[in-house]
Formats: structure tokens, C-alpha cells, sequence
């Protein structure tokens, strides 16, 4: 059979210039899509422009146009915005401005353009580039150029990404600059939560989001608002007495404060914006509550780059070079998109024009086709919210004589409470009896369990660590006294949310098989992130200084290999991918030529266990005597500090879906295996896990993952994010060998819709 892989090594980019440019509103991650395009194509020989202040650069060429080389992309990663600039340009959309841009593309050489914005900048390349040859014959009648010129630029290629804080680009799960605009958000609420807490008060805080609620919802999933009001989903009438008996309801359950999230382009049945200052004295009329207005605006697009914006960003800038290397002149203009955890392309026009439809439904009030043209993931959310949102009174539930228990187990993962609320909410929305379980399998068998009501898990989403307690002792332990314990609670079904033995994955390693992702783990990278700059910024103060940084994960190396992607690492060091003395020296030896740069510091990530005998310890001995008189050397350790801290919006998120679902899962088995008046689980489908795999939510009988655990090690046979390792190591200068099979398939947005999957 023919090898039908591909590598990088097959693709040059020798004779090609790329042009780099940021368009639109500015999102945070714009910084690490740009570091990425210009080191990537530098690292296939390609040269790579910048063109600053987006359109307006290209149209007044001159300085705005500079070549870029790979330190000039240096200590961007961290940084919000966009360093080489951006502008809403008027001139692009007159015929004179595209010709300009034209002329001044042609004079560089440049026929490749990666452009990073939203849909208006999107569509605005794609026009140029159906104009090109017409713009070069304009040219050269006008003896702007030669003829040989014309022939040898004859096809422009484009490669789009979606840098958009409101993530309301169609195609692609999320867009570069979402997540960092929920983590400003989630930042204000939960500080916002202990003052109203303290005065009893209501706040009403408007998110970005003109034609997209993905914002709002999304931030009152991950902190348990009252109320959210998006334009997807405009409330129907008689909304304003629901919305006051439910936050007079609320208060009336002890709670102390009310949050009410509105979108900025809210609005009601009849397409009447509903603002914040309406909401304010409605709730002030009807309820006399004490309540305040905070309007978060420019913030949200602000501050540094989250660990998700940057490795989403990396990995778009590394598939939009290759795309653009394979693209031929009948090639369409192509997006990359993220779906599921895979980067895919997809014909940009397709995209656009759905993304469109969107705003097209809205304007015609077909709402319930407008979040359905959102995308899945939008819809689940929205599913998600109503589930946990609205507490139905005792005589809507359906009654059902199960009984399940929710517990923790293993190390405690951020994003534990989350799950525990959605699970306990969910099973008592869906009629059943919900029992909590205190310190994992040993409170079990001790009789650690308490019957939860929907008013007990309030306020847990944003709690870090583990509410009910987790412990790492295994049930084989105290099997029959927890047997004993089902017996006396008559328990039906367990919800068990923790690490390696497990239901429902929640561990910061990443290291349970069958799942690509799990709970806590985002928040242990961000993390891993925060302090990494911080130590970035201390060496770079001191210059010629190296940092070992020792991170979690046991044997499994995602937070080291992830982590150094998205902290521009030079090295990391994991179990899985062995490494001896000789790599070492490399390494040392490629941060001595480092130094000689103008980037004079060394970030090395090394996974706890990724070998027994070359210890950070030694590794920090061997490169402070190997680097004597080039660079110094420090160690960091950062220990428990990645398992604790708030969660992250996307754990807080990732913990409240796949809770639910998995409730529902068990509610759906438990009516299955009911039989005279008993429930009889003895197939291999009554054990699951819910795991996240690719593109999709699924669940997989637990005795068919034996097959793919390494139980010595406690880490999944395969693993995704090795996939990864090899752009850390393009990205910070290694020549590397690069498996590129998985690129370059252009999918079609309307087949990624019909497939049913439940994405994330």
C-alpha cells in the first residue's frame, strides 16, 4: 500500500511572500496568529511581510509594509491586542484604494495574504482576490507595472482566520479572542458577586455582542446568572413579571444577590432593543431591590491572551501557512476553523454568507433557525442554560423513584463544583432523588451522604477546588461498606466526576483514556501561562537567563507540552516522547546561539515524571555548568498551585455541559434497565465514561477503554496533543519533522451541520 502521508519537510515556501495583516476590531490572540504565520513561514523559506494598520497600510504601502524576521515576533504571545495594528479602512472599498493595495502587493513580491479578522475583512479579501487579475491589467495599461510582472503575481491566495471576540462567525467552534473576553468577563462578575453579596443587591451587566449573544450566554452559564438576555433568543411576552418572580423567588431561597447578563444587542419579540437602564427599573419598580448597572465595554477586549486564544491562535497561523503553501490559482479563499479540538478549512464565502443567514433570520424573527444556523455549539449551550436555569415548581417535575448519588474522587480539578451543581439540578429537573457524597469512595462507605436540593449548589460554579471533598482512596477498598450504603439509600445510579476512575472526566493532568479533554485542565494551563510570563518578564529584565519550570500531570505530558506552546517554551520535557543525554546538550546548545540574538532568555517545561533520573534538579545543574559564561539558570517548581484558583470560564463551562448530559444519560439507563420495580445493570453499557473525542461528545463503556490505558502509567496509549509537540518545536526554532496528513481536505460548512455530532 502507498504511503499516503505528508510532512513538512515536502513543502517549501523558497521564492513565496506571505503578507500578514490584522483587520477589524482588535481580539486578543490576533498577537499569537501573527507570530505564528511569520515564524512558520520563515521556517519553510518563505518570506513574510507585516502590513500594518490592517487595509489602510496595504492601500498607503510605504513603511507600512516591512519584511518581518523571526525576533521581531518575539515576546508577542503575551500581549492583548494587536502589535502591528489595526484600522476600519474606507479607501479598500473603493476600486482606486483596492488598486493601490494591488500595486503595492505587486512591488513585494507578495501574492499570499493571511488575513485575521472578522466577516467584513473576510469578504473584503475575498473581493480583492476575485478582482486580481483585473486590478494587474488596469496596472499595466497604466504602466504601473510590467507585463513579465503581471504574469509572474497572475493569482492571489487567501487565507482567513476569525480573530472576534463575539464569536459570531459561522464554521468554526470558537473564534481567536472569545475565550480572553469570558475570562475579562467572569474576572468583573466574580468580583462583582462579593459586593453585591454584601449589600444584597441585583446588578445588571451588559457584555459585548451586537448581532451575538454567545458572550452573554455563554458568561451566565459559567457564573449561574439569573436571567440572560441575548438577540438569538428575544424573551416572549410577559417576560418582564417571569424574570422579577424569578429573582424575588431566588431571594426568597437565601440567596443574597441576583445577576442579570444582557447582551448589547438585546432585544424583544418585536425587535425593540431592551438596554440595561430598562432592566434597572423594571426590577426597581416591581421588587424595590437595590440594584446597579456595570457596563464592561472596551475591557472585554482587553489584557493578556488566554492559554486556550494562544494555542488556538498558534495552530490557525501554522495550518493557514500550509494552506496557503498548497493552495493552487482555482483554489477558493479558505477559513480555518476550529471544530470539536481540530483545525479544518473551510471555503471562507460559504462561511460568510451563513454567518449572514444569521443576521437575516434575526431581521425576519425566524429566531428558533437562527440559532440553529449558529452552529451546534451555541445550541447547546443555549439547551444547557434553559435546563439548569428555570427551577420548575414541585408539581411540574415528573416524579421517577430513582435515586442517584454524586460524588468526587481523585485530586481536586477547578470545575468539579460546576459539574456537581449541573448534576444535581439537572437529576432533580429530570425527577429523581439526587444524594451528594462528602470525601469521594471513603466518605461512602462511612455514610457520607446528604440529600441535595436545587438550593444547595448555588453559587458553586465559580468555586475552585472541591466542595463536597475528594479523595484519592479507590472503592475496592471499602467495597462492601459502600454496597452497605446503597442499600440503605437505596441508591440507583453514581455520577462519579474526578480523575483516572471515572465518569465524568475532571483531573488538571488531561490524562484520562477516552476523553481529549477534562475538566480543570484549562485552568491548570492558564496557570501554567500566568506565571510562565511572569518569569518570562524576569528573565527578560536580566537577559542571559534560563528557567526550568517543573509542571504537573504525573506521567502524562499535556500541561508541559500545551503549556509550552502556549508560553513560546524552548523545550519540554515529557514521559512520552524519551528523551537522553544528547537531546540535552541540543538544547543547550540552541539557547547558547539563542543568546547570541536579541532574545537573550530560555523557558525549559519539564513534566514531573518525565524521567526518573534526568530530575529537574540535574536538568538545571547540567545546563547551569553547560552554560557557564552565556547564560545563568533558576528553577521553579510550581507545585498545587495549578490544581487550585478559580476555574476558568472554560472549565466552568465544559464541567456544567458534560454534567448535564451525563445526568440525562443516566435518567435515559435507568428507565431502560427498570424492570418490576428494579433496575438490573449488568451489560457493559451501564458503566460509561462521557468523554470529549475530536468533534464529539460520546460515551464509551468503560471495560472498552481497558484497551487503550497504560494502567503502570495511568495515561491513554494514544494521545491527541502529541500532535502538538512538533509546532512548539517549529515555533521556537527547531527543525523538526511535522506530520501534515490531517491538513489540507477543504471540508464544506453545510455537510459539518448535517453530521450528527454533539460537539462541545
Amino acid at each position: 500500500m502507498q504511503d499516503t502521508k505528508k510532512f513538512i519537510e515536502n513543502l517549501s515556501g523558497a521564492g513565496k511572500s506571505i503578507g500578514v495583516l490584522t483587520s477589524g476590531g482588535d481580539a486578543q490572540g490576533m498577537n499569537a496568529a501573527v507570530r505564528a504565520v511569520v515564524r512558520m513561514g520563515i521556517y519553510v523559506g518563505a518570506k513574510v511581510f507585516f502590513i500594518h494598520e490592517g487595509y489602510q497600510g496595504m492601500v498607503d504601502g510605504g513603511d507600512n509594509i516591512k519584511e518581518a524576521s523571526w525576533e521581531s515576533v518575539s515576546s508577542m504571545l503575551q500581549v492583548g491586542g494587536t502589535v502591528i495594528g489595526s484600522a476600519r479602512c474606507k479607501d479598500f472599498r473603493t476600486h482606486e484604494g483596492r488598486l493601490r493595495a494591488a500595486l503595492n502587493l505587486v512591488q513585494r513580491g507578495i501574492t499570499n495574504l493571511c488575513v485575521i479578522g472578522g466577516d467584513g475583512s473576510l469578504t473584503g479579501a475575498n473581493l480583492f482576490r476575485e478582482e486580481w487579475s483585473g486590478l494587474l491589467d488596469e496596472l499595466v495599461q497604466s504602466c504601473q507595472i510590467s507585463e513579465e510582472a503581471s504574469q509572474t503575481h497572475s493569482a492571489l491566495h487567501i487565507v482567513g482566520m476569525v480573530g472576534s471576540i463575539d464569536n459570531d462567525f459561522c464554521g468554526t467552534d470558537m473564534t481567536i479572542g472569545t475565550d480572553s473576553a469570558l475570562h475579562r468577563i467572569i474576572e468583573v462578575v466574580d468580583a462583582i458577586m462579593t459586593t453585591a453579596q454584601s449589600h444584597q443587591r441585583t446588578f445588571v451587566l451588559e457584555v459585548m455582542g451586537r448581532h451575538c449573544g454567545y458572550l452573554a450566554l455563554v458568561s451566565a452559564l459559567a457564573c449561574g446568572a439569573d436571567w440572560v438576555l441575548i438577540p438569538e433568543m428575544p424573551p416572549k411576552d410577559g417576560w418582564e413579571e417571569q424574570m422579577c418572580h424569578k429573582l424575588s423567588e431566588n431571594r426568597a431561597d437565601k440567596k443574597r444577590l441576583n445577576i442579570i447578563i444582557v447582551a448589547e444587542g438585546a432585544i424583544d419579540q418585536n425587535n425593540k432593543p431592551i438596554t440595561t437602564e430598562l432592566i434597572k427599573d423594571l426590577v426597581v419598580r416591581c421588587l424595590g431591590f437595590d440594584t446597579r448597572v456595570t457596563i464592561l465595554g472596551h475591557v472585554q477586549r482587553g489584557g493578556t491572551p488566554s492559554a486556550f486564544d494562544r494555542i488556538l491562535a498558534s495552530r490557525m497561523g501554522v495550518e493557514a501557512v500550509l494552506a496557503l503553501l498548497e493552495a493552487s490559482p482555482g483554489t477558493p479563499a479558505c477559513v480555518v476553523s476550529l471544530c470539536g479540538n481540530q483545525a479544518v478549512r473551510l471555503p471562507l464565502m460559504e462561511c460568510v454568507q451563513m454567518t449572514q443567514e444569521v443576521q437575516k433570520a434575526m431581521d425576519e424573527k425566524r429566531f428558533e433557525e437562527a440559532v440553529k444556523l449558529r452552529g451546534r455549539s451555541f445550541e447547546n449551550n443555549l439547551n444547557t442554560y434553559k435546563l439548569l436555569s428555570h427551577r420548575k415548581m414541585n408539581a411540574e417535575l415528573p416524579r421517577s423513584s430513582f435515586n442517584v448519588a454524586v460524588l468526587n474522587v481523585g485530586a481536586p480539578a477547578a470545575g468539579m463544583n460546576a459539574a456537581v451543581r449541573s448534576a444535581v439540578r439537572v437529576g432533580i429537573t429530570e425527577g429523581h432523588t439526587v444524594f451528594a457524597v462528602s470525601d469521594g469512595f471513603e466518605g461512602f462507605s462511612k455514610g457520607q451522604i446528604k440529600e441535595f436540593k436545587w438550593g444547595d449548589v448555588g453559587g458553586w460554579t465559580g468555586q475552585g477546588g472541591s466542595l463536597l471533598g475528594t479523595k484519592r482512596t479507590l472503592p475496592a477498598k471499602h467495597i462492601d461498606k459502600i454496597a452497605e450504603q446503597m442499600r440503605i439509600h437505596n441508591i440507583n445510579a453514581l455520577l462519579v466526576i474526578g480523575g483516572f476512575e471515572v465518569m465524568v472526566p475532571a483531573t488538571v493532568s488531561n490524562n484520562i483514556p477516552g476523553s481529549d479533554l477534562s475538566i480543570g485542565a484549562d485552568t491548570a494551563l492558564n496557570a501554567i501561562t500566568d506565571t510562565c510570563d511572569r518569569i518570562k518578564q524576569s528573565a527578560s529584565g536580566t537577559k542571559h537567563r534560563v528557567f526550568i519550570i517543573e509542571t504537573m500531570g504525573g506521567y502524562c505530558g499535556y500541561l508541559a507540552t500545551v503549556g509550552g506552546l502556549a508560553s513560546g517554551a524552548d523545550a519540554a520535557y515529557i514521559y512520552e516522547e524519551p528523551f537522553d543525554i544528547r537531546d540535552l546538550q541540543s538544547n543547550v546548545e540552541h539557547l547558547t546561539e539563542k543568546m547570541k540574538t536579541s532574545i537573550q532568555r530560555g523557558l525549559v517545561l519539564r513534566n514531573e515524571n518525565s524521567s526518573e533520573n534526568y530530575t529537574t534538579d540535574f536538568i538545571y545543574q547540567l545546563y547551569s555548568e553547560e552554560g557557564k559564561g552565556v547564560f545563568d539558570c533558576r528553577k521553579n517548581v510550581l507545585g498545587h498551585m495549578q490544581q487550585g484558583g478559580a476555574p476558568s470560564p472554560f472549565d466552568r463551562n465544559f464541567g456544567t455541559k458534560i454534567a448535564a448530559k451525563a445526568m440525562q444519560w443516566i435518567s435515559k439507563k435507568l428507565k431502560e434497565f427498570y424492570r418490576e420495580g428494579r433496575v438490573f445493570a449488568n451489560t457493559e453499557d451501564s458503566a460509561c465514561l462521557l468523554g470529549m473525542r475530536r468533534r464529539a461528545l460520546v460515551f464509551q463503556p468503560v471495560i472498552q477503554l481497558k484497551d487503550e490505558t497504560d494502567f503502570v502509567h495511568r495515561i491513554p496509549k494514544e494521545q491527541w496533543w502529541l500532535r502538538l509537540r512538533p509546532l512548539m518545536k517549529i515555533l521556537a526554532k527547531y527543525k523538526t519533522s511535522y506530520d501534515v496528513s490531517d491538513s489540507g481536505q477543504l471540508e464544506h460548512i453545510v455537510r459539518l451541520r448535517a453530521k450528527d455530532i454533539s460537539a462541545i
